[in-house]
């Protein structure tokens, strides 16, 4: 027996050393300084003997520079004075969409006056506003002598500024756009709305009604000619582009008269 005794007591034998878990606490610390400690709770003071600096003492507090309801300014904030500056800065709205009261008054001038000459920069401008006016007056004269005809109205635009456009294209050197082309045929339209307008009050189913109508349909290829010579720097070819003008607007005139 005292010999099993001793086999179970040199066998279960131990080396374990306290110093073990001193050393485990000390790497345990070790680490916890190097990752940062949780912050202590609001109600936690420092301990006596603690140093603390004074810039950990400024940047632990927070301080309000401004008044109420007046915030401190920063550059980060945004500036409504700038906002302000680039509203003024903006075009109007009418420049925007292309409206101009100033060209569409000269331009129809220009169509008034077939002997005053067209300035060829603001004719080649591709504006629709003035012609989209004159066609709805043209059917709504044509709607007030008992004549519901908008369809053949928009219908044979849409047609004439194709053939025309096609013609001038073949004809001119430096070409021409859709846009010109309508801007141009829908202001020349002007005349045959007064010879629309005259229907409403007098027949135009005669010998009255047929120079009338032949004098509006020369007033606008007068006009819608000199301003294409002025416009693509035709010159001397006023009369062949005269001709398809008068053949369209020809087409208008006896939509009214009949």
């Amino acid at each position: 027996m005292s010999n099993f005794e001793q086999f179970y007591s040199d066998f279960y034998q131990s080396n374990y050393i306290i110093d073990n878990q001193e050393e485990g606490y000390s790497h345990y610390e070790s680490n916890e300084n190097l990752y940062g400690r949780e912050k202590s709770p609001i109600g936690e003071q420092p301990q006596a003997g603690a140093f603390i600096s004074s810039e950990t003492l400024l940047s632990s507090q927070c301080y309000y520079t401004g008044q109420i309801l007046q915030p401190t300014y920063s550059p980060n904030t945004l500036s409504y004075v700038g906002y302000s500056d680039v509203f003024d800065e903006e075009p109007p709205l009418l420049e925007e969409l292309g409206i101009n009261f100033d060209h569409i008054w000269q331009k129809t001038l220009t169509v008034l006056n077939p002997m005053k000459p067209a300035d060829g920069s603001i004719m080649n401008e591709t504006d629709l506003t003035g012609p989209m006016v004159f066609c709805l007056a043209l059917g709504a004269t044509l709607l007030l002598a008992g004549k519901v005809h908008f369809g053949y109205v928009y219908g044979m635009s849409a047609i004439g500024c194709l053939a025309m456009y096609v013609l001038l294209n073949l004809m001119s050197i430096t070409g021409v756009s859709h846009g010109c082309v309508a801007s141009v045929l829908g202001y020349c339209l002007l005349p045959m709305v007064i010879l629309s307008g005259s229907a409403v009050v007098i027949s135009l189913q005669g010998t009255l009604g047929t120079f009338l109508a032949l004098l509006i349909v020369g007033w606008c290829s007068l006009s819608a000619s000199k301003i294409f010579t002025s416009a693509l720097a035709m010159e001397g070819q006023q009369l062949l582009i005269a001709y398809p003008c008068a053949l369209l607007y020809g087409l208008f005139a006896l939509l009214t008269v009949f």
